[in-house]
């Protein structure tokens, strides 16, 4: 049994990742970590020093915020104890020398996206990416969500930029007009990117490629949090075969 702990147990993603890992067969939920959770039929600590002090787990999930994440892997990695991590706003520098703490090959498995028809559509854009001399990214995420742009966006855009080689030649910053800045969004590995924050969405993202009469767009929809949940149960059950930094999903999909 892969004994879990869920980090940010008490929020949307975390309440849907303890439900699913109470439901895997292979799975023992040890505790939850969530200074804001009421009473809950598993064990709470409202900081991961205390379940650290008192629990015994094989995997660390962490969804809970850009500002908590970093401080949680530095606590868990050094113990051994692999990390699933949901949690965005971490660059890549950081990831790599947090990585560096671990001990008896612990794994740091980062998840931009979780979903596998997210990844799917990192995959296809990549595939696209060589053959469209204009490709741009809308996301579209629920009001609540504390970073701008989506991990799923900014992998993607460098996804896209290492597979063509080159940068979009359409006018950038230099054609907002004055008082509009911002207009062409941000300009993320060579790839514009426009972030929409409302309610009405979970997670959804488009790819908009262009070239001579032509244009291919690679859309993605999430609906229901429940569709990160054979991801999330995909990284838990493989990190314990893996070491030091990955970060995707398709990692472990055999893509």
């Amino acid at each position: 049994m892969i004994q879990v702990c869920v980090c940010g147990c008490a929020g949307k993603m975390g309440t849907a990742t303890v439900g699913a890992v109470q439901k895997a067969d292979d799975m023992n939920l040890v505790c939850g970590v969530d200074p804001k959770s009421e009473q809950q039929d598993f064990p709470v600590y409202a900081s991961l020093d205390e379940a650290l002090k008192n629990e015994k787990f094989d995997v660390l999930v962490d969804f809970t915020r850009p500002d908590v994440v970093a401080s949680n892997i530095e606590k868990a990695l050094p113990q051994g104890i692999n990390c699933v991590i949901g949690t965005t706003g971490l660059s890549q520098e950081k990831l790599e020398s947090l990585a560096k703490l671990a001990t008896n090959d612990a794994c740091l498995f980062v998840a931009p996206n979780f979903t596998t028809g997210a990844v799917l559509m990192m995959q296809f854009a990549k595939i696209a990416a060589p053959y469209f001399p204009e490709a741009e990214i809308i996301e579209y995420h629920h009001a609540d969500k504390l970073d701008a742009p989506s991990g799923t966006a900014v992998q993607t855009a460098a996804m896209i930029q290492k597979s063509r080689g080159f940068d979009s030649k359409a006018p950038g910053k230099e054609s907002e007009n004055e008082g509009c800045e911002g207009a062409r969004g941000a300009l993320v590995h060579g790839v514009p990117i426009h972030s929409v924050r409302s309610m009405g969405f979970v997670a959804n993202q488009e790819v908009i490629f262009g070239s001579m009469g032509q244009t291919l767009t690679i859309k993605h929809e999430s609906w229901d949090r429940e569709s990160y949940m054979p991801g999330v149960l995909l990284g838990i059950r493989s990190v314990g075969e893996r070491s030091g930094l990955i970060v995707g999903l398709e990692n472990f999909m055999n893509l």
